[in-house]
């Protein structure tokens, strides 16, 4: 079975491709060709998903899905939020995110926060959602190399680790993407 991931993100790409089973192929929007950037202007995680997976299914009608994740911290009243990849400009620069992140937070106690993924999908004509959700507090350095976004600063609750210093398979044990993922496979089941 073939699924097509509305997205270009290689990173989320592989791991999600390490949550599904064998049976199903997963294509990203490269393999499809399609190079151009999917517009996200909804104010939700749900609307910019919905907005990529419409997007792909209009132009290709095939089953395809889109998720769009945001990072919700308490004390910046749920920012980054729907803007995570854009917090500190449109270049969508990782670690300016990050330093602008740790910047804000800086003489705060409180920083808990979550991850949060939303997840729309299109199959057989219809719409489906799914939502994934991890708790935890951003730490007040960055530590570990692996992960994307804001992984190195993270920390999952009962974790001292962030997501960044986890493997692929100890992160996709409690993420909010493998989270949602698994919803939306055992949908498929």
């Amino acid at each position: 079975m073939k699924l097509i991931f509305a997205s270009h993100n290689e990173n989320k790409a592989k791991e999600i491709r390490s949550l599904l089973p064998q049976h199903i192929e997963l294509l990203t929007l490269s393999d499809m060709q399609l190079l151009e950037e999917i517009p996200e202007t909804a104010d939700t995680l749900e609307g910019n998903a919905l907005l990529k997976a419409s997007y792909v299914n209009d132009r290709f009608g095939l089953n395809c899905f889109a998720d769009d994740t945001g990072l919700e911290v308490h004390a910046l009243n749920g920012a980054p939020g729907v803007y995570s990849a854009r917090y500190a400009g449109s270049s969508k620069d990782p670690e300016a995110n990050i330093a602008l992140l740790l910047k804000n937070l800086a003489n705060v106690e409180d920083r808990s926060a979550r991850f949060r993924t939303s997840i729309a999908l299109y199959w057989n004509g219809e719409q489906h959602f799914f939502d994934g959700i991890v708790n935890g507090h951003i730490s007040k350095i960055r530590s570990g190399s692996d992960g994307f976004g804001y992984d190195p600063v993270f920390i999952p609750e009962n974790s001292t680790r962030t997501f960044a210093e986890m493997t692929l398979q100890e992160k996709n044990q409690q993420s909010h993407r493998a989270r949602a993922l698994e919803k939306m496979i055992d949908f498929f089941e």
